[in-house]
C-alpha cells in the first residue's frame, strides 16, 4: 500500500502538469499523512535541510565553469582542436565532434552545456559539407551525453550526495566507461556514414595543427588539474568546482580575452538561472526522500524483487530496465533525486557496489537525455537544427542503441568499472 500511495503521489501531480519540485513535496505530504506524521514544520526543515550540504556546492561553480566556456571561447577551441587533427579523414566532422564531448565533457560535466556548444559550432559545418542533418544531429545529441559520465559530473555529485557515496570515487570511475561510450559512437558513426557523400575539410599541415594545440592548451589544461588535484587529495569535487569556475574565468578574460567584463553579469545570471532550478529539486527531493526512508519503501520493493536478490547481474539488468523506461518520462536530476534513496538499500542489501552501480545509473540516466518525449538533450539540438523531433529520433536511434549496448556490457562485466578505479587509485 506504501508504495501504491508513493507512486500515486508522484505520478498523478506529474501528469497533470504539475512542476515535479512540487510533485516531490505533495508526495512527501502523502505519505506523513497516511502515516499519520503531517507536519508542515517537518516539511519545511527537510527542504532547508536538503540544499544545506557542502558538496552541493560543486553544483552552482560546475555551472558557472560551463556558461564561461561557451561564452569566453574555451569550447570553440576544443573544437577546433578536433577539427584540425581528425576532420580531414572521411567522415571525420563526425569524430570530431566525439573528440570533443569527451574534452567539453571533462570541463562542464553538463550534457545540456556540451549539447549547445556542439550544436551551435559543428552541426552548420556538419550540414555544409553534406551530411544527413537527422544523422547529424543524432550524433551531435548522443555525443553530448558523455558530459555526465566522464568527470567532473553533476550527476555523480548529485548521486554521491543523496546516496552518501565517495564523490572522488565516482568521478574516477566514469572515466573508462565514458571512453567506452565515444569508441562505440565512433564505430556506429564509421557504419552509418559510410554512404554518405560529403565534401572533406582539407587536411591541415602540422604547422596549422601545432598552432590550433597551443592555442587549445590553456583549456585542455583544466581536466589536467581537476583529475590530478583529485587523485592526490589537493582538492575535494567541491573544491574542484571552485577550480574550474575560477580557471575558466581567468583564462576567457585574461589569456583569450573573449570575455569581456560587461558579459560577466549575464554569464553569472545564466548559471543562477540553471543552478536554482536544480537547487531547488534538491531540496524538495529531500522531503520525499526523508519519507521513503520512514516509510520504508525501500523494504516493501525488496521483498518484490527479492527472487533476484541471489543474482546481482539479473537484479542490475532489471533495475536498468526500470530506469530506461523512467527516464523516458522524467529527466536526470529528479530520477537521480528520486530512485537513488529507494535503490541505494537494495543495492547494498545484495551486496553490489555503490560506486559500480551509480556509475550504472548515471549512464542511464544519460541516455534518457535522448529519449523522448522529456529527452532534454534533443530538445536543445532541435532547437539549434530546426529538426522535428520525430527526424531526430529515426537519426539519433543507432547511436541510443550503441549506449545501451556499452550499458550491458558494464552490467555483465563489472571488471570494465571496478578495474581502471583501482587503477587510478594507485
Amino acid at each position: 500500500m506504501t508504495v501504491t500511495i508513493f507512486l500515486g503521489a508522484l505520478l498523478g501531480p506529474m501528469a497533470l502538469g504539475v512542476p515535479i519540485a512540487f510533485a516531490l513535496i505533495i508526495t512527501g505530504v502523502a505519505l506523513m499523512m497516511y502515516l499519520g506524521l503531517y507536519d508542515a514544520q517537518i516539511v519545511a526543515q527537510n527542504v532547508l535541510n536538503g540544499a544545506d550540504s557542502f558538496p552541493l556546492m560543486a553544483v552552482p561553480f560546475f555551472m558557472l565553469a560551463g556558461e564561461v566556456m561557451n561564452t569566453g571561447g574555451l569550447s570553440r577551441r576544443i573544437v577546433d582542436l578536433a577539427m584540425a587533427m581528425v576532420g580531414h579523414i572521411r567522415g571525420g566532422l563526425g569524430f570530431v565532434a566525439i573528440f570533443a564531448a569527451c574534452i567539453l565533457a571533462s570541463l562542464s560535466g553538463s550534457a545540456v552545456a556540451d549539447a549547445a556548444a556542439l550544436g551551435a559550432l559543428l552541426l552548420p559545418m556538419m550540414l555544409k559539407s553534406g551530411h544527413d542533418p537527422a544523422r547529424a544531429g543524432g550524433l551531435l545529441a548522443s555525443a553530448s551525453v558523455i558530459g555526465p559520465i566522464i568527470p567532473p559530473s553533476i550527476g555523480f555529485i548529485l548521486y554521491g550526495v543523496v546516496g552518501g557515496v565517495s564523490i572522488t570515487k565516482l568521478f574516477l570511475a566514469g572515466i573508462f566507461p565514458g571512453l567506452m561510450i565515444a569508441a562505440a559512437l565512433c564505430i556506429t558513426w564509421m557504419i552509418v556514414s559510410r554512404k554518405e557523400q560529403h565534401q572533406l575539410p582539407p587536411r591541415q599541415s602540422g604547422t596549422v595543427r601545432m598552432k590550433t594545440f597551443l592555442d587549445s592548451l590553456w583549456a585542455l589544461f583544466l581536466p589536467v588539474i581537476i583529475i590530478v588535484g583529485l587523485k592526490f587529495g589537493v582538492f575535494t569535487p567541491t573544491e574542484a568546482g571552485v577550480v574550474a569556475a575560477v580557471y575558466s574565468l581567468f583564462v576567457s578574460m585574461v589569456i583569450y580575452r573573449e570575455l569581456p567584463p560587461a558579459k560577466l553579469f549575464q554569464v553569472f545570471v545564466a548559471a543562477a538561472k540553471i543552478t536554482s532550478i536544480v537547487m531547488f529539486l534538491v531540496a524538495c527531493a529531500a522531503v520525499s526522500a526523508w519519507l521513503i526512508t520512514v516509510a520504508d519503501v525501500p523494504g516493501d520493493l525488496a521483498a518484490l524483487v527479492e527472487p533476484l536478490m541471489d543474482n546481482q547481474t539479473l537484479l542490475l539488468l532489471a533495475i536498468m530496465a526500470l530506469v530506461v523506461v523512467v527516464g523516458t518520462a522524467m529527466d536526470m536530476t529528479p530520477t537521480i533525486l528520486i530512485m537513488t534513496p529507494v535503490l541505494m538499500p537494495i543495492i547494498k542489501q545484495a551486496g553490489i557496489d555503490p560506486v559500480y552501480f551509480g556509475v550504472l545509473f548515471i549512464i542511464n540516466n544519460s541516455i534518457g537525455l535522448i529519449t523522448p518525449p522529456v529527452g532534454t538533450v534533443l530538445n536543445v539540438i532541435c532547437g539549434v537544427s530546426k529538426l522535428t523531433m520525430e527526424d531526430l529520433m529515426k537519426g539519433v536511434m543507432p547511436f541510443l542503441i550503441a549506449e545501451l549496448i556499452v550499458l550491458f556490457l558494464l552490467v555483465l562485466f563489472p571488471q570494465l568499472v571496478t578495474v581502471p578505479v583501482s587503477w587510478f587509485a594507485r
